[in-house]
């Protein structure tokens, strides 16, 4: 497994509200993803947006981090994002654990 660390500063005016349906827009096109097993949308208050993404491979993650995809990126929140990959060995789990 891989993990992907997106990151890109979002415009200034921005609502918590503007940032969501920002993110609903753009969920989509990552629900049938090839590979994609999560992704969390990012809002940091100091208007950094992005996601982290658990990946089946470095393969798959960067089949849909394509030239287009950097791009479209860009044109919506103004810079290219940054990418960062890290080896998943182990996952823990416990949102169905008994509490």
């Amino acid at each position: 497994m891989i993990t992907a660390i997106v990151r890109f500063p979002l415009p200034q005016g921005l609502s918590s509200e503007d940032v969501k349906s920002a993110y609903e827009q753009s969920a989509p096109q990552f629900r049938a993803a090839p590979g994609l097993v999560r992704k969390y949308y990012l809002h940091r208050a100091d208007r950094t947006g992005g996601g982290v993404y658990l990946w089946d491979s470095r393969d798959a993650a960067e089949a849909m981090y394509s030239d287009v995809w950097r791009q479209r990126i860009a044109e919506r929140f103004g810079v290219p994002p940054t990418i960062e990959y890290f080896d998943t060995p182990l996952i823990i789990d416990n949102s169905d654990s008994a509490g």
